[in-house]
């Protein structure tokens, strides 16, 4: 398994629309394991393939605590077939978007249709944090992050400290 460079906005990459993935071959299943590897060596929750460059609408996700016991989970062509008209608020942040937070409103229960790791057709109802970041990791297949939800002056701020952290970064 191999730790990925995480892509950190602004960069166009990151609001492209992945594209569906015919079946689950091995090559899925070496990028899932990297996806994986990388989110864990970047303390995060949940990566899709687009954040390391990669526009296929692929998912991993671990929200088990850290002390517990890891459960990877793997979402290939995810849909969300119900949304829960109810919302729950989170406060988010984003592997590419460093260090910026922000709380934010979604469906607070979905229900999701996917291929697992071994490309079997799966149906999760999930809800709390588990439906939070399944909607924020698909908004990334959709080319959409969480600062989209914010108004366009927080959105343009943070994007600002973003390009300055990268040009600031590209110096050294």
């Amino acid at each position: 398994m191999t730790v990925k460079p995480i892509l950190v906005e602004p960069n166009k990459l990151l609001r492209q629309i992945s594209k569906s993935v015919e079946r689950v071959t091995n090559e899925e299943q070496k990028l899932m394991d990297d996806m994986l590897e990388t989110m864990y060596a970047a303390n995060g929750i949940g990566l899709a393939a687009i954040q390391i460059g990669v526009p296929k609408r692929i998912i991993v996700m671990d929200i088990s605590k850290e002390d517990k016991k890891k459960e990877p989970r793997f979402f290939v062509n995810p849909v969300i077939k119900i949304k829960d008209p109810q919302k729950a608020t989170y406060e988010e942040g984003c592997l590419s978007v460093p260090d910026q937070f922000a709380e934010i409103d979604r469906p607070s229960k979905c229900e999701v249709e996917y291929l697992d790791y071994n490309g079997k057709k799966q149906i999760l109802k999930a809800d709390g944090l588990l439906a939070t970041c399944i909607q924020h990791e698909m908004d990334h297949l959709e080319g959409i992050l969480f600062i989209d939800y914010l108004s366009k002056l927080k959105r343009s701020m943070i994007t600002k400290k973003l390009s300055k952290l990268k040009s600031n970064t590209a110096v050294l």
